[in-house]
């Protein structure tokens, strides 16, 4: 019988791990639900040799709906972060996002909303939200929504520069931008 050792196991389990979705069968919402996002402990009993990490969530074939015709609206999510001691369980994440199915908000606060909501349940250093979503009417709306925190001057430096210095599918992943 083969052994691992401590240093491959994960020291995630038992009361730092979410209850309600994780390894369970779920039923599937599609109406916004913001209390479907949990978190889980970033690094918790470890150390590492490096606190620098970036964390990318990509959501390729969003839907919401458009809140004046009611008509679906596609769209390309990515969700990149600096973790402070949390991180959103990925299920969960699923989920919440398939929750907007039925939701209607315009492109730019559905991002916003996505951002306000990811703030609430990690409390991360440093958050963004980059909405690709498809053309209607010849017109593409790719919002971009950013959060650092308070009193985090290197996150708050982040902010700034990836501000100044954005430009439409910038942070999106490499395989993607060579399809814009």
């Amino acid at each position: 019988m083969a052994t691992t050792s401590s240093r491959n196991r994960s020291v995630r389990r038992g009361r730092s791990l979410p209850v309600a979705t994780l390894g369970k069968r779920t039923r599937l919402s599609f109406t916004y639900k913001p209390e479907l996002l949990e978190a889980i402990p970033f690094g918790v009993g470890r150390a590492f040799a490096t606190s620098n990490t970036w964390v990318s969530n990509n959501c390729l074939r969003f839907t919401s709906l458009c809140p004046v015709t009611g008509q679906p609206d596609w769209a390309d999510i990515f969700i990149n972060f600096i973790p402070d001691a949390r991180l959103v369980e990925s299920k969960s994440l699923k989920e919440y996002l398939n929750s907007f199915r039925m939701h209607g908000d315009f492109h730019e606060d559905v991002c916003r909303l996505i951002c306000d909501d990811l703030v609430r349940c990690m409390g991360p250093r440093y958050l963004e939200v980059i909405g690709h979503f498809d053309s209607r009417g010849s017109i593409a709306i790719w919002p971009y929504v950013q959060y650092a925190k308070d009193g985090d001057a290197g996150a708050q430096q982040i902010l700034q520069h990836r501000l100044l210095h954005y430009t439409p599918g910038k942070y999106a992943p490499e395989s993607y931008r060579r399809n814009i």
